[in-house]
C-alpha cells in the first residue's frame, strides 16, 4: 500500500505538534517544510529531523511526493496556501481560524466541496474522548432539551505589555485578535456537542492593553518575550469579549474569552444544561466530564475505554487512570483527517468527529457577527451563513 506524504507550510509554535501527530500514525511520511525563507526552512527541518526544506510555499505544494498539505501559516496566508494546494489537487488540513473573515473562508469551503479531496480545520478539543463522550449523550437525548449552553477560553500570555505577537496585528491576523484566535475553538466545540447552531449573538469587546512594546522579532505564542529595544504599538484588537448567545432550538448561551487574565494558562470550559442533566468540561481537567443531576447525586464520569460508550472508545489509548492530554487529542483529530485522505476524501468517508473547511466557514459566520454586534454598540445580530452547495 502506498504511504502517504505530508508537507508542512508555516513550521511556527503549533508546527511540530503536526509534525508530531503525523508520525505516531505510523503509515504517513513527513516529507517536507517551507518557511519564510530557504535558511528559516532549513533550520527548522533540522530541529524537526526533516528531509526536505523549501523556501516557498508553491515549491512544496509541487513536491510530488507530498499528498497533504498541513498550512500552519499566520492567518493572512492561509487563503493563498489552501487554495494553491487545492487547486494541485492536494489535500490539506489547516490551522484555525480558516481565514481572515468569512467572506475568505467561504471561498475556500467553496473551493474544497469543488476540489473533492479532504479539507480538516484544526479544532483539535474536538479529539478529546469525554468531549465526543458529551457529544453523543444529547444526541441521545439523555440530557434532555438543552436551554443553556455557556462557558469560557481564558490565557494570560498577553497578560504584560511586553507581550506581543502577529497576532495582534490586523494586516496578519485579521480585525479580531482573541475571538479568531480561541474564541473560535469555544464557538465551535459549542456548536459540536450540543448539535445546535449559533443564530446571533450580542457582544462587548474590550482592549485591556491598548499600548503594546514589541521587540525586534515577535515571539512566537506563549514562548518567552525577547529583550532589547522595543518600540510602542497601539492596539486595534480586542483582548477580552464576553458574547450572549442565541441557537436554533431556542437555547440561551453566553462565553468569555480573553488572554490578559492572570493564572489562566489554557482555561477552556464548557458547560451544557438539559432537562435531564448538566455536562460539564474543563480543557484543564480533559479526563473528567461532570454531571450534574437534579433529584441524584452529581457525578464525574472519569477518562476510560470501560466507561465511555461504544462510539468513542476509538479514542481512548490508555486504560483508566493513564492519563491523556492535549497532544493526545490532537493526534485524534490528525487519525481521523488521515483516515478520511486514505478514502480519497469522499464525503461518506468522513468521520463524525472531524471538522471541515465547511466548519472553518461557520466560525468564521459566528466571528464576523460578533464583531458587527459589537461595532452596533451590542446590538443583537443574526449569523450570515451560505450553505455548500454539493457535488454534482
Amino acid at each position: 500500500m502506498k504511504r502517504i506524504g505530508m508537507g508542512l507550510v508555516g513550521p511556527g509554535f503549533i508546527a511540530p505538534h503536526h509534525i508530531d501527530a503525523v508520525r505516531r500514525l505510523g503509515d504517513v511520511d513527513v516529507v517536507a517544510i517551507a518557511g519564510s525563507s530557504q535558511a528559516s526552512a532549513e533550520k527548522k527541518a533540522r530541529e524537526y529531523k526533516v528531509e526536505r526544506a523549501y523556501g516557498d510555499y508553491q515549491a512544496l505544494i509541487a513536491d510530488p511526493d507530498v499528498h497533504v498539505i498541513h498550512n500552519t501559516t499566520p492567518n493572512y496566508l492561509h487563503l493563498a496556501v489552501n487554495l494553491a494546494a487545492l487547486k494541485a489537487g492536494k489535500h490539506v488540513i489547516s490551522d484555525k481560524p480558516l481565514a481572515m473573515n468569512s467572506v475568505e473562508a467561504k471561498q475556500l469551503r467553496d473551493a474544497a466541496v469543488a476540489s473533492g479531496v479532504g479539507h480538516v480545520v484544526t479544532f483539535n478539543y474536538r479529539g478529546n474522548p469525554l468531549v465526543q463522550q458529551a457529544r453523543g449523550m444529547i444526541a441521545r437525548g439523555e440530557a434532555g432539551r438543552l436551554s443553556f449552553v455557556h462557558g469560557c477560553y481564558l490565557q494570560d500570555y498577553l497578560t504584560r505589555p511586553e507581550a506581543y505577537t502577529w497576532r495582534l496585528d490586523p494586516a496578519k491576523a485579521g480585525p479580531s485578535n482573541v475571538l479568531g484566535d480561541i474564541g473560535s475553538h469555544w464557538c465551535d466545540l459549542a456548536e459540536h456537542v450540543s448539535g445546535m447552531k449559533i443564530v446571533s449573538v450580542l457582544a462587548e469587546l474590550t482592549t485591556v492593553v491598548p499600548t503594546r512594546y514589541a521587540a525586534e522579532v515577535s515571539a512566537e505564542a506563549f514562548s518567552k518575550q525577547a529583550g532589547g529595544e522595543r518600540r510602542a504599538v497601539a492596539i486595534t484588537s480586542e483582548d477580552l469579549a464576553t458574547v450572549l448567545l442565541r441557537f436554533e432550538n431556542g437555547a440561551k448561551g453566553c462565553f468569555s474569552v480573553g488572554q490578559v487574565l492572570p493564572g489562566h494558562k489554557n482555561d477552556l470550559q464548557l458547560e451544557l444544561n438539559g432537562a435531564g442533566c448538566s455536562l460539564k468540561w474543563k480543557q484543564e481537567e480533559q479526563n473528567e466530564l461532570w454531571i450534574g443531576r437534579h433529584d441524584q447525586a452529581n457525578s464525574v464520569m472519569m477518562k476510560d475505554p470501560g466507561l465511555v460508550s461504544e462510539d468513542v472508545r476509538g479514542y481512548v489509548h490508555l486504560p483508566g487512570g493513564h492519563q491523556e492530554g492535549w497532544a493526545d487529542a490532537f493526534t485524534n483529530l490528525i487519525r481521523d483527517a488521515y483516515t478520511w485522505i486514505a478514502a480519497g476524501g469522499r464525503a461518506d468517508a468522513k468521520p463524525a468527529m472531524l471538522p471541515t473547511f465547511e466548519d472553518g466557514y461557520r466560525s468564521a459566520c459566528v466571528i464576523d457577527a460578533i464583531l458587527q454586534s459589537h461595532a452596533a454598540g451590542g446590538a443583537w445580530k443574526d449569523v450570515q451563513y451560505a450553505a455548500a452547495t454539493p457535488r454534482d
